[in-house]
C-alpha cells in the first residue's frame, strides 16, 4: 500500500524532470500504476538474488501506454518511486493494425519488440551514435543479442509527449536524444548492470 501512494505522489506530478508537472490527463491511471507495481516487485525479486545488478535503479517500459505518452520509466528502488520518465518508440513489427494494440516477438527479423527483463550491456557506437547493447533475461527475449536489440537515441523521438502516435524502431526501445542523456549518465555511472524491463 505504501508503494501505491508513493507512485500516486510521484504521477500526479511531485517530481523534478525536465519536463514540466504533469496535467491532469497525463497521470498514470490506477491500471497503469497496478503494473508498475508488479512489476518493480519481479524485478526487486531478481535483483535481490544476484548481486550482478543494480539495487537502487531500474527502468521500466509499459508498452500498453500510447508511444506519444511518457512510458519509459526510470524507477527508483531504494524510496519507490520514478524519478524520470520519457517517451519510447516500439518496433515496427509490433503493428497490428489495431489502434492501441500491439504485438510482440522474439524472433529474428520480425522488427517486433521482444517483452521481457533485459540487462543493459556495454556502450558502443553505432548508426545511432551511442547505444547500449541489451541481453535478453527471459525465453520472450533471449534472442535480443542475436536480433541486435539496443536502446538508442534517434532525433525523430519528440522530447514532450504527443497527442499522436511517434515514430517506430526497428524492435529497439527508442528514446529521444534529450532522454537519452539522462539516462546515459545513470547508465555510465552504475558499477553494476541496470535491469530493463518492458511489458505489456
Amino acid at each position: 500500500m505504501k508503494l501505491f501512494y508513493l507512485i500516486l505522489l510521484v504521477t500526479a506530478g511531485f517530481f523534478n524532470t525536465s519536463n514540466s508537472a504533469l496535467e491532469e490527463e497525463d497521470v498514470l491511471t490506477a491500471i497503469d500504476i497496478e503494473r508498475i507495481n508488479t512489476h518493480i516487485n519481479e524485478v526487486k525479486e531478481k535483483i535481490a538474488i544476484s548481486s550482478n545488478y543494480n539495487q537502487k535503479i531500474a527502468f521500466l517500459v509499459d508498452m500498453k501506454i500510447k508511444s506519444g505518452r511518457n512510458r519509459f520509466f526510470v524507477y527508483d528502488i531504494e524510496n519507490d518511486k520514478i524519478i524520470d520518465q520519457g517517451l519510447v518508440a516500439h518496433g515496427s513489427g509490433s503493428e497490428t493494425g489495431v489502434g492501441g494494440e500491439l504485438k510482440f516477438s522474439n524472433t529474428p527479423e520480425s522488427k517486433a519488440t521482444a517483452l521481457g527483463r533485459y540487462s543493459i550491456e556495454k556502450c558502443y557506437k553505432g548508426i545511432f551514435g551511442k547505444a547500449y547493447r541489451l541481453a535478453g533475461l527471459d525465453e520472450t527475449n533471449n534472442n535480443a543479442l542475436k536480433r541486435a536489440i539496443v536502446l538508442h537515441r534517434y532525433s525523430a523521438v519528440p522530447e514532450n509527449e504527443q497527442d499522436y502516435y511517434i515514430s517506430r524502431s526497428q524492435g529497439c526501445p527508442m528514446v529521444s536524444e534529450a532522454f537519452f542523456k539522462r539516462i546515459e549518465k545513470i547508465i555510465d555511472t552504475s558499477r553494476s548492470r541496470i535491469i530493463l524491463d518492458i511489458y505489456y
